[in-house]
């Protein structure tokens, strides 16, 4: 393994090839069949900083010991007739399901398959059904944050490879940083093993949050401080979970109020005190001076941050549960011409059907998912009305629901995922119909080797052909930009870059987006698999793609349009990926666990 370009090639590429490969091969998938996809978030730790660890350390109270199977009985006999459900926050649990140790190099796939298949069985077998939360598209209120944690994991990955130059190994767990798109391969790991999935229309904790609390769930399973907040199902640590005798820590919200002071309903307006994805932690610094001056900490031993923690909910204790309070907490904080700044935060914490004495019951709370047809994108309305519908109904059911299949392929930044466009791959998809915006998060990548160009580059030429196929053009050839928010070396992630959609060559041109979707027929199939290969610059394979098998004709596909656009690469990657897919394909997970992979690096 070389430092620079063979090391970014490893990281990135030979993971996604596994994974296409061997995702298609679990699902049999075949080539009409297969989907899309472009769902690669990585979350780092939400909510409000330092309360999950204050309980842990000031509140040991409000951490119980708990066995799982002992409260999934004792829920079967207060539900008998509904089976006891775990509502899972699966973006907090990958960390703990992808552990090996060679994680820069990547492409566990088959181990990390059994790993979720244990962990799925460990539950079943205590009768307790899972259903898995992941983030879908960013919300545009949460940009900024989104764009900030990007800039964070920049700075994580750049120690990384300067880690690796400086010692010539790899770094342990302690500087992890998920493998790219790994959750989203997650998500259909985890279909394919039976599993309900739902990919969010907005941040997972709200969604994850509401579904517990809507369907009288057993309890949450995830480590993100603001489900201490919510007013939903009891909340169990994915951390602390033993998966052997599934026992786990729950967090009391109760014990958390009595050892604050406060009552439930005081936890949203303390979230949003003490700082959080809505309300910035920078505009509170005056007022938490002010908390502490008037109630100076209780224990010497307390740092600044535990002893905030007291004053904020000792000051929140001693005025009226009112709206007029959260307005003079409003007019007192430096919200500039953000004044509504504290009720948005407040609000964001209220699940469908809550009310709260903090904010007057005639301004709503209910969030819902609407995108205008006057302002879609997509020039084909009976399309973006079949998309509106689907997602819609998918959104309020929180159930999969199938939309008539047509070619529809996103090239990600860290791979191509050809994926059918159902459920979790249709948001993304939306997205571009309905706002004409995608982004993409962090990839394991060297920013000082220039040897091989960012993913976002690499793969921009198949995603202009894809945008030019979805947008489709007007009688003048004109096609709207499409805003991109790709992280990759040199862009500051300061605006969207706009981006021109290219037509693929297709002889006699692109077919429309409606024939390509509601159409049948095995002229339109051939149609279908031609305008995919087109969008990578393949059409001229088509005869000898579709003799292969569909797992090795996907694999055929993406080594081949790295090949063409990265002029760099040698053969020495083109054997490593070709062995991978062809000497590994009939391996078990305990097989490849006990491989020794030969990672010399080199100057």
């Amino acid at each position: 393994m070389k430092v620079g370009g063979r090391l970014r090639l490893g990281v990135r590429h030979l993971i996604v090839s596994a994974q296409i490969k061997l995702v298609c091969e679990r699902r049999g998938f075949g080539y009409n069949n297969l989907t899309v996809d472009c769902c690669e978030l990585q979350k780092s730790t939400m909510g409000i900083k330092g309360l999950q660890g204050f309980v842990t350390r000031v509140c040991p109270d409000a951490c119980r010991t708990v066995d799982l199977k002992e409260l999934a009985e004792k829920h079967r006999i207060d539900h008998p007739d509904v089976l006891p459900v775990i509502v899972v926050d699966a973006m907090s649990c990958v960390r703990r399901w992808y552990t090996p140790e060679s994680w820069v190099c990547g492409g566990q796939w088959r181990e990390y398959l059994t790993i979720l298949e244990n962990f799925i069985e460990a539950f079943k077998a205590a009768g307790i059904e899972l259903v898995f939360y992941f983030d879908g598209v960013v919300e545009e209120k949460k940009r900024d944050e989104w764009i900030k944690r990007r800039q964070q994991n920049n700075k994580e990955i750049a120690s990384l490879f300067q880690f690796i130059k400086t010692h010539r190994k790899q770094p342990g767990r302690e500087m992890f940083v998920l493998p790219s798109a790994l959750p989203t391969f997650t998500r259909y790991a985890l279909k394919s093993l039976g599993q309900k999935t739902v990919c969010t229309l907005q941040e997972a904790d709200f969604e994850v949050a509401a579904y517990g609390l809507q369907h009288n769930c057993m309890g949450i399973l995830g480590q993100d401080s603001d489900y201490l907040i919510y007013n939903t199902s009891p909340y169990f640590s994915i951390e602390k979970l033993c998966l052997d005798r599934l026992v786990t820590v729950m967090y009391s919200r109760e014990d958390l109020c009595r050892a604050l002071g406060l009552s439930m309903m005081h936890l949203p307006l303390f979230a949003c005190l003490l700082g959080n994805d809505v309300v910035p932690e920078n505009l509170l610094e005056g007022f938490w001076h002010k908390c502490l001056v008037t109630c100076p900490s209780r224990n010497k031993s307390y740092n600044r941050r535990t002893s905030i923690l007291f004053a904020v909910a000792n000051y929140i204790s001693k005025i009226p549960c009112s709206y007029s309070s959260l307005k003079r907490l409003e007019e007192m904080l430096p919200l500039g011409s953000e004044k509504a700044l504290l009720r948005r935060g407040m609000e964001s914490y209220l699940l469908p059907g809550q009310q709260s004495p903090w904010i007057p019951p005639d301004a709503g709370n209910v969030k819902t998912f609407s995108c205008q047809e006057e302002t879609a994108m997509c020039r084909d309305k009976e399309i973006f009305q079949v998309f509106q519908t689907s997602i819609s109904c998918w959104y309020s059911l929180h159930m999969d629901v199938s939309v008539p299949s047509v070619w529809l392929t996103c090239s990600l930044g860290s791979g191509v995922i050809l994926l059918l466009s159902q459920s979790g791959g249709l948001l993304q998809v939306f997205n571009i119909l309905s706002n004409g915006e995608l982004e993409c998060s962090n990839s394991l990548e060297d920013d000082s080797d220039t040897e091989i160009p960012g993913q976002a580059l690499i793969y921009r030429p198949a995603r202009q052909h894809i945008y030019s196929v979805l947008l489709e053009s007007d009688k003048d050839g004109a096609c709207p930009l499409v805003k991109e928010w790709f992280v990759y070396f040199g862009n500051p992630l300061q605006q969207p870059e706009l981006i021109q959609p290219v037509q693929p060559f297709i002889p006699g041109g692109t077919p429309n987006l409606k024939t390509l979707w509601f159409a049948k027929g095995p002229d339109v199939e051939k149609q279908r698999y031609s305008t995919f290969l087109a969008c990578f610059h393949l059409q001229d394979a088509m005869e000898e793609l579709q003799a292969l098998e569909a797992p090795v004709a996907a694999f055929c596909c993406l080594l081949t349009y790295l090949m063409l656009q990265v002029s760099s690469l040698s053969l020495e990657d083109l054997n490593a990926f070709v062995a991978l897919v062809l000497c590994l394909r009939g391996k078990t997970g305990a097989e490849l666990a006990s491989l020794q992979v030969l990672t010399g690096i080199t100057e």
